[in-house]
């Protein structure tokens, strides 16, 4: 037997997506799942809704309602009447197709057929419509009702939304929830406090309170002014004749002379031996007088001897310069350019000169 339980607005196919973290262990990856369509009249929807309760399954059994309204004419072309059945789709593990329609066939003789499932047509305009490939299926039928060729979907079986009714294994149902209730902290006994009956008579006596008459107030107030005031005096005698610490303080500092010898011992007497001062060197012999040193006369150096043709360089530039010639003029002797190729071919710089003859 199973538990069945339902899940508003879900689609097959987001419980197969989220069937692990769902139901854990009970879920199998590996198990191969099967999609058939059940007609039964509309008078035993709710028997099929629980149906899963009634079957002993071994993987969870996931189904899908349908109504069809804008595709009803295209069931009523069929000559079949959609208002007098109620069509669920259910996805179940194969080896639990046996167990799940073996009362149905049984029992009630339901009929075993197939069923091509196909898309709305795009000329009918039905909102949110989503296209998908021609598929066929099982298909078991109440025997009250016709058989059908083809029924219209405006999206695919697996994304039918609406109330999903889910059947789950009962032991692993149970085992799960134990589980899931260890996790939550729900389930667990709580202890209750005790409460202890005692009897009136074992319950302690407060003593009396005695109340005090008002004479007798009067004269505790009485005693207890008098007795204030008898302190309070005692008090201020006390401090007349306590003397403060400060005046003998001050009293010992003006006994006190102000300024107090103290003898130095010896070797503080003798006041540290100073260094004496370095003596000053003797004075040097005087130096003799520099008028009695002779005084070498300089001589001359030797000036370097002309080569042949700076001394014929020299003496064209001074007889052009001194017959007025300017020295810018100079260049324009025709002798200038020969001599200068002259002096070029013996190493011989003739602009240096030239200069040193122009100014003088």
């Amino acid at each position: 037997m199973g538990i069945t339980a339902m899940v508003p607005d879900m689609t097959i196919g987001q419980l197969i997506n989220e069937a692990e973290p769902r139901w854990g262990e009970i879920w199998d990856d590996k198990s191969a799942r099967m999609l058939v369509l059940l007609m039964c009249p509309r008078k035993e929807r709710k028997l099929m809704e629980l149906h899963g309760d009634m079957v002993e399954h071994g993987q969870p059994v996931m189904t899908v309602f349908h109504r069809p309204r804008k595709e009803a004419p295209l069931l009523e072309q069929q000559n079949f009447d959609p208002k007098a059945a109620s069509f669920q789709f259910v996805n179940l593990a194969s080896p639990d197709l046996g167990p799940w329609m073996q009362h149905l066939i049984t029992n009630e003789k339901w009929m075993r057929s197939s069923i091509e499932l196909t898309s709305v047509p795009f000329s009918m305009d039905i909102p949110a419509q989503r296209a998908f490939e021609t598929e066929r299926i099982l298909c078991f039928r109440h025997p009250s009702l016709p058989a059908l060729e083809r029924y219209y979907l405006p999206f695919p079986p697996n994304s039918i939304p609406g109330k999903c009714f889910v059947s789950l294994p009962r032991r692993q149902a149970a085992e799960l929830a134990r589980q899931q209730a260890e996790v939550l902290g729900v389930g667990r006994l709580e202890k209750k406090p005790t409460i202890t009956q005692i009897d009136a008579s074992e319950l302690p006596i407060a003593p009396p309170v005695v109340e005090a008459s008002p004479s007798n107030m009067d004269d505790m107030m009485d005693d207890f002014s008098s007795n204030m005031l008898a302190e309070m005096s005692a008090e201020g005698e006390e401090e007349q004749n306590v003397t403060l610490p400060g005046s003998n303080l001050e009293k010992q500092e003006s006994e006190q002379p102000e300024h107090v010898f103290v003898p130095l011992p010896p070797s503080a007497s003798q006041g540290p031996s100073s260094p004496q001062p370095p003596q000053p060197p003797a004075p040097a012999a005087a130096i003799e007088n520099s008028a009695d040193v002779p005084v070498p006369e300089p001589i001359p150096e030797p000036e370097p001897e002309m080569s042949d043709i700076e001394r014929e360089f020299r003496e064209l530039v001074s007889g052009l310069l001194a017959t007025g010639i300017e020295p810018s003029e100079v260049m324009d002797d025709p002798r200038w350019e020969d001599i200068s190729e002259r002096a070029a071919a013996e190493g011989f710089e003739t602009w240096p000169v030239f200069l040193q003859l122009a100014a003088m």
